[in-house]
C-alpha cells in the first residue's frame, strides 16, 4: 500500500470510530426511541460535515455542496482540442483542418 491509501484508510477508520463512539454514548444516555433518532441525526450530520470538508479541501463546487443537486451550477465544462492542429472546438470534426481526432480537457 502506498502512503495515500494508508492515509485514506486511517482517516476512514477514524471517522468510523468517532461515529461509533458518539452512537454508544447516545444509546447509553437516552431511552430507545430517542437514541435511535439522535443516532440517525448524528450519522446524517457527520456525513454532511465530511462532504463539506472534502469539498472545501479539494476546491470542488466553490466550497459549498448541495444535497439536492451537487452539479447544479458548477458543472465541469469539457473542451475538445484537435489532435492534428490543436484548435479548441465543440463540434465533431475540426472546423479548421477537418480532422475527427480530438482530445478532451476538463
Amino acid at each position: 500500500m502506498d502512503s495515500k491509501t494508508r492515509h485514506f484508510l486511517a482517516n476512514q477508520l477514524m471517522w468510523i470510530a468517532i461515529s461509533l463512539g458518539i452512537s454508544i454514548v447516545l444509546s447509553i444516555l437516552h431511552l430507545f426511541p430517542i437514541d435511535l433518532i439522535t443516532i440517525i441525526g448524528v450519522f446524517i450530520g457527520l456525513g454532511y460535515y465530511q462532504r463539506r470538508r472534502i469539498a472545501r479541501l479539494t476546491g470542488a463546487y466553490g466550497g459549498t455542496v448541495s444535497f439536492l443537486d451537487p452539479y447544479s451550477d458548477n458543472t465541469a465544462r469539457i473542451n475538445y482540442y484537435c489532435m492534428n492542429c490543436g484548435m479548441n472546438h465543440k463540434e465533431g470534426p475540426c472546423p479548421n483542418c477537418g480532422s475527427k481526432i480530438k482530445r478532451a480537457r476538463y
